[in-house]
């Protein structure tokens, strides 16, 4: 008995063995194939296309940089969570693409654990439209270049987006913002963004020719919309809400004045403060602007000429000329970023 029974495991470890093995229907053995595990984790570089899974729930570990050449699709619902840190964010370089196919009933969310502002880096596209900054400039985060002749460049297609708790700092003199546009061109498109809680400007445009419709910005801690470096698209039905203390501006506009256009722009704040700030040169074509709420509507900081500032095709006699009490934008039916 003694003897049969050292017998009992090696004849088990036989039978376990052969049942990972399959034979075909030719009695030929193979290897049961293995299911291929989804990577959730965003760092690195994308250098091929690549679509996301909406039912996944990804984390931005670092920067996650899109090269050129590439494409990175992400379907209606998927959820994207960063890590706390200073360099977490998606960056789109020149030539690269984003696709973001949200829908009303189903966004595609970008946010940090808690959301809380300043958690991460936000997205960063960089294009190859016109800036004042030239040909090849580089930005101030991670050193990405941007900028060319390409007005009409294309990085891709974004529709209905939500960002929220961006603006992390990246060094002692700059942060991040929820969206950041370096001479991003008019081929993109952009349409239904909401940024919320983000601790610097909800979106910047770093020159370029892009064009946005269907912003919602709130309680971004500096400017919700913010443009510098000469761009000039438009902003279509854009919707700022400030009800904490402390941010800076509902706009700020800085550089040259290549006369962008804000086309139905409601900006209402519960805790006084700037409504609009124009520095420079700066100027815009603002189209039935509501603004109530803030304590000074119009700030020229560097006593440029308010006549760069044009409110329904007159350009504005002074600062404090109170042209801004438009129809207010109804938002009523943008519920796809509650």
């Amino acid at each position: 008995m003694k003897n049969n029974i050292r017998f009992i495991p090696f004849i088990l470890f036989i039978t376990i063995s052969l049942g990972l093995i399959s034979c075909d229907d030719n009695n030929v053995i193979e290897d049961t194939p293995s299911t291929v595990v989804e990577d959730t984790a965003l760092s690195g570089s994308l250098t091929n296309d690549r679509t996301l899974i909406a039912t996944e729930q990804y984390a931005i570990q670092g920067s996650y940089l899109v090269k050129d050449g590439a494409t990175l699709t992400i379907p209606a619902g998927t959820v994207l969570v960063s890590d706390v840190g200073t360099g977490n964010f998606i960056g789109v370089e020149q030539g690269g693409k984003i696709n973001i196919q949200g829908t009303s009933s189903n966004p595609v969310i970008m946010r940090s654990a808690n959301s809380n502002p300043g958690d991460w880096g936000g997205l960063v596209i960089c294009g190859e439209a016109s800036t004042t900054e030239g040909v090849d400039a580089t930005a101030e985060v991670g050193g990405l270049i941007y900028g060319g002749s390409e007005d009409a460049d294309n990085s891709g297609s974004i529709k209905y987006l939500v960002i929220k708790g961006a603006g992390a700092q990246i060094n002692s003199e700059s942060q991040y913002n929820g969206l950041s546009l370096y001479a991003v061109g008019s081929g993109t498109t952009i349409e239904n963004v909401a940024i919320i809680d983000g601790a610097d400007d909800g979106v910047e445009f770093f020159g370029g020719t892009v064009s946005v419709t269907n912003l919602y910005l709130e309680n971004n801690d500096d400017d919700a919309v913010d443009w510098t470096e000469g761009w000039n698209g438009t902003v279509t039905n854009t919707y700022v809400k400030h009800s904490i203390a402390g941010f800076s501006t509902a706009v700020e506009a800085d550089g040259v004045n290549n006369n962008p256009s804000l086309v139905n722009f409601t900006a209402v704040s519960t805790v006084d403060g700037t409504a609009l700030q124009f520095k420079k040169q700066s100027g815009a074509t603002f189209t039935n602007a509501a603004v109530s709420g803030y304590t000074t509507a119009v700030d020229m900081k560097d006593d440029g000429p308010t006549t760069n500032i044009i409110v329904e095709g007159t350009g504005l006699a002074s600062a404090t000329e109170d042209v801004w009490n438009g129809t207010a934008l109804d938002i009523s039916s943008w519920t796809w970023f509650q």
